[in-house]
C-alpha cells in the first residue's frame, strides 16, 4: 500500500505518538501513525498524573485520544508492525509486517521502551496489579503499606529516599549481592529498612496482589505491594538500523527538539526519555511534532519560493 508521500510517519501509538499525531493534524499535515496495539503499559488497570485523565484504564486512554484525532481528516491509523525503513530526509519508505509500504519526508520514532522477562517468578503475575515501577505513578495506591523494593547498588540509594516519602514501612531485597558500599548499606539500615541478599525463589500473591516473597533462604517477607526496576530495550531496532545514535541506557539521542542524528527522524516519549510518565511523554510528542511542523513549513516555503 503505497500512496502519496506522507509528511509524517508516526511509529507507534502510546501518549508520544498520539499527542504528536493530534498537533501534526492540527497543522494540516499528512500522517500515518502505525501502532501494533501491543502497549507496554497494558498490564496496568490505571493511568496516574495525567491531569484531566487520572485513573482512566491505559486503553480508554488511547480510545478518548484516538477519538479527538479523527476530528482531523489528514490523520489515519493502522494497525500493523514497522519491519524496515531505507530512505534519506524527504523520501523515507518503511514496509510493515502486513505487507504495507509507506513514504514519508519525516520519521517519528514513538516506540516506547519494551519489558525484558522479568526472571523472577511470580512477579509477572502482579506486574501491573501490585507491583510497578514508578512511584509517581502508582506510589498513592500504596502508600502506608508494607513495601518491599527491588533494587539494589547505586539505582537503591535513589530509590529507597524516593519510596519513602509514601511508606515508612520498607524492606528491601535485592536478589543478589546488594552492590553496596558499607557506607550506603549502613544508610539504608539507619533508616530501619532491612536489606535481604538471598535469591527471590518466588513472589505469593491471590488475584494479582502480592502476599509475601519468599527468598531462597527460606525468608518470607509478607507485603502488599512491590516496586522494582525493569530491564528495558527500546520497542523497535528501526532507530538503531537506520543510524540514530543509541544511548548506553538504552534511549535514542535526541536535541531539545527531538531530532536524532539522523536528518530527518525524530523521536519522542520514553524511547528518548529516562522519565517514563505518560504526560512527560505526551508533552514531548507535542513539543516534537511542533519542531517537526516547523522544518516542514520551511522547506515548503523554500520549495515554493
Amino acid at each position: 500500500m503505497k500512496n502519496q508521500l506522507l509528511d509524517v510517519l508516526i511509529i507507534g501509538g502510546g501518549p508520544a505518538g498520539l499527542n504528536a499525531a493530534l498537533m501534526l493534524g492540527r497543522a494540516r499535515k499528512h500522517v500515518v501513525v502505525i501502532d501494533d496495539s501491543r502497549a507496554r503499559n497494558a498490564v496496568t488497570r490505571e493511568t496516574h498524573g495525567f491531569l484531566t485523565r487520572d485513573g482512566v484504564s491505559p486503553s480508554e486512554f488511547r480510545r478518548i485520544a484516538k477519538a479527538e484525532i479523527n476530528a482531523y481528516p489528514s490523520v489515519s491509523f493502522v494497525t500493523d508492525t514497522a519491519i524496515s525503513v531505507t530512505g534519506t530526509d524527504g523520501d523515507f519508505q518503511v514496509t510493515t509486517a502486513g505487507g504495507n509500504t509507506f513514504a514519508s519526508r519525516k520519521l517519528l520514532f514513538a516506540i516506547g521502551m519494551k519489558d525484558q522477562p522479568l526472571g523472577i517468578p511470580g512477579l509477572a503475575e502482579v506486574y501491573g496489579k501490585s507491583a510497578y515501577v514508578c512511584p509517581y505513578c502508582d506510589g498513592w495506591e500504596l502508600r502506608d503499606q508494607p513495601l518491599v523494593i527491588l533494587h539494589k547498588g547505586a539505582d537503591l540509594m535513589h530509590f529507597a529516599p524516593l519510596i519513602s516519602g509514601w511508606t515508612s514501612q520498607l524492606t528491601v531485597c535485592t536478589n543478589g549481592p546488594d552492590e553496596l558500599t558499607d557506607a550506603q548499606r549502613e544508610e539504608i539500615r539507619g533508616h530501619q529498612i532491612p536489606i535481604f541478599e538471598s535469591p527471590i525463589r518466588s513472589i505469593d500473591s491471590l488475584d494479582g496482589i502480592v502476599r509475601q516473597v519468599v527468598l531462597e533462604d527460606g525468608t518470607a517477607i509478607s507485603c502488599r505491594g512491590i516496586f522494582f526496576k525493569p530491564e528495558l530495550v527500546t520497542g523497535s531496532d528501526l532507530p538503531r538500523e537506520i543510524g540514530c545514535d543509541i544511548t548506553d541506557a538504552g534511549t535514542i539521542v535526541v536535541d531539545e527538539f527531538g531530532k536524532t542524528s539522523v536528518p530527518g527522524v525524530y523521536s519522542a516519549g520514553d524511547a528518548a526519555s529516562r522519565m517514563q510518565q505518560a504526560i512527560a511523554a505526551a508533552a514531548m510528542g507535542a513539543f516534537t511534532a511542533a519542531a517537526m511542523n516547523n522544518e516542514l513549513n520551511l522547506e515548503a516555503w523554500k520549495r515554493n519560493g
